[in-house]
């Protein structure tokens, strides 16, 4: 990997990322909730109205498995750190693809400790590929809660609508687990996703998933050009028995 590309491999790799904290209340879960669909259809959902409210005398409301991908977004290179070595233009970079791992239900609302470190750089000729793995603690328990890796592609050109390719990521993700794992979010044991495609404007994105075994394998095409923006799986603890 030549350093003329804007990147020294060696002083990069070399770096020791900075701790970071991330805060969030129960009103920050539930938001991020709505957002990504929850209750959108039906706002009594009996299996989404417990990401939103204290149904029935519920104490706390529960946490979706993907707001976890809010925890480390400081530590992104888009975020607010600096990574010495690498010169990049932040708004030309890909969120390319990302692995989640999760050990323990998150608190609704918490204070979470991030320990990140750079675990890879792969050189791709006209693109840079850097992985970013992050452990997520609670800082009032210790308990680590949840495993990030993020693939992060700088490229040469501007990714239109890739936004809300990340976001229907989310949105899948939230349907897995209320019809597969009937509205269980403790049943999810990882998730990753690629990002393929850009998306235009005006364009139909297809859904495809199927089963295979404890692993959730899913897809999304953009109809009109018949090619894949979005792949990836979800692999959960066990199946629902009524499944």
């Amino acid at each position: 990997m030549a350093k003329s590309s804007g990147i020294n491999p060696e002083l990069l790799l070399s770096q020791k990322l900075p701790e970071k904290t991330f805060t969030y209340t129960e009103r920050d879960a539930a938001i991020y909730a709505l957002g990504v669909g929850a209750c959108g259809r039906d706002a009594v959902d009996a299996d989404e109205l417990k990401y939103v409210y204290h149904e029935n005398g519920q104490q706390f409301i529960q946490v979706l498995p993907t707001f976890s991908a809010l925890f480390s977004f400081e530590l992104e290179p888009s975020g607010a750190i600096d990574l010495p070595g690498l010169q990049h233009d932040p708004r030309l970079l890909l969120h390319g693809q990302q692995y989640m791992e999760l050990y323990k239900p998150f608190p609704s609302s918490a204070s979470i400790r991030n320990e990140a470190c750079i675990a890879g750089l792969h050189d791709k000729g006209k693109a840079a590929i850097l992985e970013i793995e992050t452990k997520s603690y609670n800082a009032e328990s210790g308990e680590l809660l949840c495993m990030n890796r993020h693939w992060c592609i700088g490229y040469l050109v501007i990714i239109i609508l890739f936004i809300q390719i990340l976001w229907l990521q989310k949105l899948l993700v939230r349907a897995i687990i209320k019809f597969i794992c009937r509205g269980d979010p403790n049943m999810v044991k990882n998730i990753f996703s690629r990002f393929l495609l850009h998306v235009y404007p005006g364009e139909t994105l297809v859904t495809e998933m199927w089963l295979q075994g404890l692993r959730v394998i899913y897809q999304v095409k953009v109809k009109e050009r018949n090619r894949s923006a979005l792949s990836g799986f979800v692999d959960v603890h066990r199946l629902a028995s009524s499944l």
